[in-house]
């Protein structure tokens, strides 16, 4: 810095994001980020081969301790907005440490998700375009089943909503609300339909989580439950770009409570119309074939075009938050500049939103060269609920801690702050305990494969521990004040609002 006649000169403006967002808005990111379609389709036919015709239950469940979370995410976020979240949060309240690890494992665990989810969306839209009758382009035959062709088909749509995500959060807020439009009509006109004609009976025993089949059972839908939850925090990831940092936590309540009545739909309507075999013997592919049970085509394939709609729009949903928690850290000087460079035509972090789609491009282009790596892609993603687990039961303890002097004050305050995200991030605790013992004793030796349980628990230890290594690195090489708890970030900043409610 130096001297002018006035003293020494300001710091560097700190970077900011274009604010543009509504409510609507912001709901349309996180809905997208949740992708309700994909979780129905996908994860109520795995779940049910573990609680059998106990859905409804294990959803309502699953509810309690996400809604614990979520409480702690709109309080820490009232009073203090930033698109970093639970890595500020975090290391603010408890250690720059642990902060540090919440928000590099969760852009980890993005790149593989977006690689994962990459092949999944091409190989939605091969199988669409196989049903619509066209199955050759020239002399090649279009094959669902072929990895290549799903990568390469699921890459093009990655690289097109990633410009969209750098041109603007509301344009694609905009285009992720349309597809959700149509998704959710088909889900409800479907499973309406299914629960007015389904032809296996209603029970009230469906509610009842006293009649899962085992405490182990019980403990495992638990997990596969709240993985269908996740993706309601990228509503505060985008918290710096709402017109009021309010509106990101009424944003985030509203996709929890649609979800949770998108899931009971769900998981009644399957019931009504599957049998408990038919759940979870078609397991992944259950949409396809609750949509075959009920219409004949063409109408039967609406669930599939809305599965691929859903699989699109999370592939945006994804991109987003991960660039706004590099914006983040970047900006703090834990990583380098070029991932907090805002665009001054489009007010997005565009370089560090293109930086994250070529880096999930060049991980799904690599798994098909290096099949090792296609199993840590996988391994990672079937592991992810013990690093969303660790990262939710995080910063509600942050919460617990920063806000507890309301335990004193107003004993109603300090249950609903303290009390309750503390209780929800221990459950998450126990159970992300559970699925990493189980998987270190389902073998008796670690393997390269995405079906051997020791190496699926590596891979968490590995992104966790890494994050450890990066933070070392930022703190004795960059010299992050971040390490210096809430210096570097906008914690102190005055425009903050201060009302805890």
């Amino acid at each position: 810095m130096s001297e002018t006649p006035f003293g020494v000169d300001p710091p560097p403006a700190r970077p900011e994001l274009r604010k543009s967002l509504s409510v609507l808005d912001t709901v349309a990111v996180a809905a997208s980020s949740t992708a309700a379609t994909t979780s129905i389709g996908i994860g109520l036919g795995v779940t049910a081969g573990v609680v059998g015709l106990h859905l409804p239950a294990i959803m309502l469940l699953a509810f309690v301790p996400i809604l614990g979370i979520a409480g702690a995410f709109s309080r820490l976020n009232r009073v203090e907005p930033n698109a970093g979240n639970g890595y500020v949060w975090v290391g603010r309240s408890l250690s720059p440490w642990l902060g540090f690890m919440v928000g590099w494992v969760n852009f980890v665990a993005s790149i593989a998700f977006l690689a994962y989810t990459t092949a999944v969306t091409g190989s939605a839209l091969l199988q669409l375009a196989g049903d619509a009758g066209l199955h050759r382009i020239g002399s090649l035959g279009l094959d669902p089943d072929s990895t290549a062709q799903t990568t390469t088909v699921g890459v093009v749509v990655l690289a097109a909503v990633t410009v969209t995500a750098v041109t603007g959060v509301r344009t694609a807020a905009r285009l992720q609300t349309w597809l959700l439009v149509f998704e959710y009509v088909v889900l409800l006109g479907f499973c309406g339909y299914g629960i007015a004609a389904g032809p296996h009976p209603f029970r009230l025993s469906w509610f009842d989580p006293f009649a899962i089949p085992s405490a182990s059972a019980l403990a495992q839908g638990l997990l596969l439950s709240v993985f269908c939850y996740w993706g309601f925090e990228a509503a505060f990831t985008v918290n710096e770009e709402v017109r009021d940092p309010r509106d990101a936590s009424r944003a985030g309540t509203i996709t929890l409570v649609t979800m949770l009545g998108l899931f009971l739909l769900g998981s009644i309507a399957f019931q009504r119309v599957l049998s408990e075999g038919e759940l979870a013997g078609h397991g992944a592919q259950g949409l396809a074939y609750f949509g075959d049970r009920l219409a004949a085509q063409p109408l039967a394939a609406l669930p599939l075009v809305a599965l691929m709609f859903s699989a699109v729009a999370s592939l945006q949903a994804g991109v987003i938050p991960a660039a706004r928690g590099m914006f983040a850290m970047s900006r703090d000087r834990t990583l380098g500049p070029v991932w907090s460079k805002v665009s001054s035509r489009y007010g997005t972090p565009a370089a560090g939103t293109l930086l994250i789609g070529a880096l999930a491009t060049a991980v799904a282009v690599l798994a098909l060269v290096i099949p090792r790596l296609a199993d840590m892609i996988m391994a990672t993603v079937n592991a992810v609920g013990i690093v969303v687990a660790l990262s939710y039961a995080l910063t509600a303890l942050a919460a617990a801690a920063r806000f507890r002097s309301l335990l004193r004050e107003d004993w109603r305050q300090g249950v609903r702050a303290v009390v309750l995200p503390a209780l929800s991030a221990l459950c998450l605790l126990g159970l992300g305990g559970y699925l990493a013992w189980s998987f270190y004793t389902s073998v008796d030796h670690v393997e390269v494969s995405a079906d051997n349980g020791r190496f699926l628990l590596l891979m968490p230890l590995v992104m966790i521990v890494s994050g450890f290594v990066v933070a070392a690195w930022a703190k004795w090489v960059r010299r992050s004040p971040y390490f210096r708890t809430g210096e570097g970030t906008d914690a102190d900043s005055p425009q903050l609002l201060s009302a805890v409610d």
